[in-house]
């Protein structure tokens, strides 16, 4: 979990600004003839000891250690208090300063009063304002945590919810398969245990090659094929460079499984996907052959769409007529595997 930052403010403006009322307080004596350097030095240390405290009194009395919000009014209790204190320090400093430099001609009383409130409500706005500035910050970074803890649990979900059905449809034709004796029983099983053990490697990663989900792919389409025979095919043509590029596990299987929820597969109309390159996409492209009353929820290419989004923040492109489906995906060859 990231650390929450405590709420600071530099030292360099508490003491920059503290040191500069205080030459501010003695420009007035500078123009009395009748001041000495001392007199000078000890009135404005009343001002600076002053602001100083202010400041930091100001900055401990925020509740940075919990996750209390401030008044969104400037004028409240603290204020209050704050001036209410800010009047006694300075009548302690003022006394305290006459009992030790009796010599010193001190400015009268009530202008170190006049001057302790005008300080104190100007540290106190700009403690306030920068205070709220913080708890904004604060508050825009929790809802960025959120939001990506929100995206990071919704993309688990997604790659839960990948071949929800494929099981189901696999031991049904494993079943028919060992029913008629089919001597190929044997390597579908092996394919069928590949698939899935490649399935539960991928489920780990975000990001994969290429390559990798092809070699997924082979095991999945083996499955089909004993499935559907030659009612189905895959035509890819990627070469080895293209097969560098990383996607989310299960796309390309994602993207063949919409293509036969949709359209017709049999012997008497097959159904023929291409897989290829184009313009720095992977292009998958079938015919459009649409199975009679098949209803689209498009959960499949929004999975796939919401994936993109998240892991590589860009988006898929789909074509489609009415003889021709396209389904372009984004090239990348970072490294983003996690």
């Amino acid at each position: 979990m990231e650390k929450v930052t405590r709420f600071q403010v530099s030292k360099r403006l508490i003491w920059g600004s503290s040191i500069s009322l205080a030459v501010l307080a003695s420009v007035p004596k500078l123009f009395d003839t009748f001041s000495k350097p001392a007199d000078i030095v000890i009135n404005s240390s009343i001002t600076f000891l002053f602001s100083l405290f202010i400041w930091y009194y100001n900055i401990y009395s925020l509740p940075k250690f919990t996750t209390k919000r401030t008044s969104k009014s400037f004028v409240n209790g603290k204020l209050f208090l704050s001036v209410l204190l800010g009047i006694a320090i300075m009548v302690l400093l003022v006394v305290a300063h006459q009992e030790l430099f009796q010599f010193a001609q001190m400015d009268a009383p009530i202008m170190f009063e006049l001057r302790g409130v005008l300080i104190n409500l100007i540290v106190y706005m700009f403690v306030h304002l920068l205070f709220q500035n913080y708890q904004t910050r604060q508050i825009g970074s929790e809802l960025e945590r959120a939001k990506m803890l929100n995206l990071g649990a919704q993309y688990d979900l997604l790659k839960q919810q990948v071949n929800p059905h494929f099981l189901f449809n696999s031991l049904n034709t494993l079943k028919s398969m060992v029913d008629i004796n089919d001597p190929n029983s044997s390597d579908f099983i092996l394919k069928l245990s590949d698939f899935y053990r490649f399935t539960l490697e991928s489920r780990k990663l975000d990001l994969i090659s290429l390559r990798e989900e092809i070699e997924i792919l082979d095991s999945y389409v083996y499955l089909l094929k004993a499935r559907f025979e030659d009612g189905f095919e895959l035509i890819n043509t990627l070469n080895d460079e293209q097969l560098k590029a990383v996607i989310p596990p299960f796309t390309m299987q994602l993207l063949i499984e919409n293509c036969i929820k949709h359209n017709v597969v049999s012997l008497e109309k097959p159904l023929i996907i291409k897989l290829y390159s184009e313009n720095d996409c992977i292009v998958v492209e079938n015919k459009v052959q649409l199975k009679r009353g098949a209803l689209s929820t498009g959960f499949g290419l929004d999975n796939i769409t919401q994936r993109f989004a998240h892991l590589i923040h860009k988006e898929i492109v789909i074509e489609k007529n009415e003889t021709i489906f396209k389904v372009k995906i984004p090239a990348v060859y970072d490294n983003h595997n996690s």
